[in-house]
């Protein structure tokens, strides 16, 4: 493979500059460094070998993703072709990155991750496909999700994305009965630590990472959607419990008032560990609970992911209702300026898990 490569159809997240295109965008190699060329007319952007660290790409059935670490911000370009992909993993490999394949199953850690949303705790699923689109808890459960007709005509299902590390594709399910993996023994230590110290809960009591944590009888997620320029990506997870009760011992512990804040900082940390960044060591975020057209309990946080370069903003919202848990996740370059658009998906959420709770009990 020779150093000097050039492929098209690419876009990314987040822009170099705010306000640029993200698309369509080619990558070109050279023994100087990564050369980006964004838009049309296109502007290019040269950076040396030196500054790009943390290089990964990722392989999936009929698409691949590119990441890399420039001056502290790390940055996703996402392509459905396939045809560079060899010529690529070539390129990544001799700057010291790493090439994966996306599996079905969970392996290390990546999409093990996304099982660390509320009151799943200690027992981390693994993926398994199954039929159960019969089961009427499960049905009600996948209605609860985010869905194309829920955001504007613009917007679309998301090419491979780094929210994906923290929700499983929509087309699994986790049940109390799937077999368990576990993460990194020393990032679970780190992960839930830093969330049990930052929320002032024991290890023993704790419901999210700790060992007081249920496991739901089903969980299923949306896919990831994006719009149109990729400013806001958004995904949601419902988690369906047998009991009411169970909810509203979560609710107990979600209750404390910096939950959102050290539930958004430890999702964030998993996403620092994916692309290789030092986790925290303290909350970064900020508690933000939006408020809906829903009566309904509702916790949520942010967190700036980008030190420096474009913004970008994780931001978690944990909804509770009857049977129902739902987590909407997000990737925003705008903060607060998406407020408005995320409060009105969690109101819709939080709806349909209202509404839902009769007729799925």
């Amino acid at each position: 493979m020779s150093e000097n490569l050039r492929s098209e159809g690419w876009s990314v997240q987040p822009t170099f500059v705010t306000d640029a295109p993200n698309s369509p965008v080619t990558l070109m190699s050279d023994d100087a460094g990564l050369t980006q060329l964004a838009g049309d007319p296109p502007v290019a952007w040269q950076t040396p070998w030196s500054e790009v660290t943390a290089l990964q790409l990722t392989r999936f059935p009929r698409a691949m993703a590119l990441f890399a670490t420039v001056d502290g911000v790390r940055y996703c370009w996402r392509t459905p072709r396939l045809d560079d992909h060899d010529a690529l993993a070539a390129v990544v490999r001799a700057h010291g990155g790493v090439v994966e394949r996306h599996r079905r199953r969970a392996g290390v850690m990546v999409v093990a991750v996304v099982v660390l949303l509320a009151s799943l705790g200690g027992a981390l699923g693994g993926w398994l496909n199954r039929a159960g689109g019969g089961v009427p808890e499960l049905a009600a459960a996948r209605a609860v999700n985010l869905t194309l007709k829920d955001l504007p005509a613009t917007w679309s299902v998301s090419p491979p994305s780094i929210l994906s590390y923290l929700f499983a594709p929509s087309t699994q399910v986790i049940t109390s009965t799937t077999t368990t993996l576990a993460l990194r023994d020393s990032l679970w230590s780190k992960v839930s630590s830093l969330f049990q110290g930052c929320l002032g809960v024991s290890a023993a009591r704790d419901r999210v990472y700790g060992a007081a944590g249920q496991m739901p009888d089903y969980q299923v997620s949306s896919p990831v959607f994006t719009s149109l320029n990729g400013d806001i990506v958004v995904a949601s997870t419902t988690q369906y419990y047998h009991s009411t009760s169970m909810v509203s011992r979560d609710v107990g512990e979600m209750s404390r008032p910096r939950f959102g804040s050290c539930f958004a900082t430890s999702n964030a940390a998993l996403l620092f560990s994916a692309a290789g960044i030092a986790l925290p060591t303290k909350d970064l975020g900020t508690v933000w609970d939006p408020v809906t057209f829903v009566h309904g309990f509702v916790r949520g946080g942010v967190v700036k992911l980008s030190t420096s370069g474009p913004d970008r903003y994780l931001v978690m919202v944990t909804t509770a209702s009857g049977h129902f848990e739902v987590t909407l996740g997000a990737l925003v370059s705008s903060w607060p300026g998406s407020q408005s658009t995320l409060a009105g998906l969690v109101s819709t959420l939080l709806a349909r898990s209202t509404s839902s709770t009769s007729t799925a009990a």
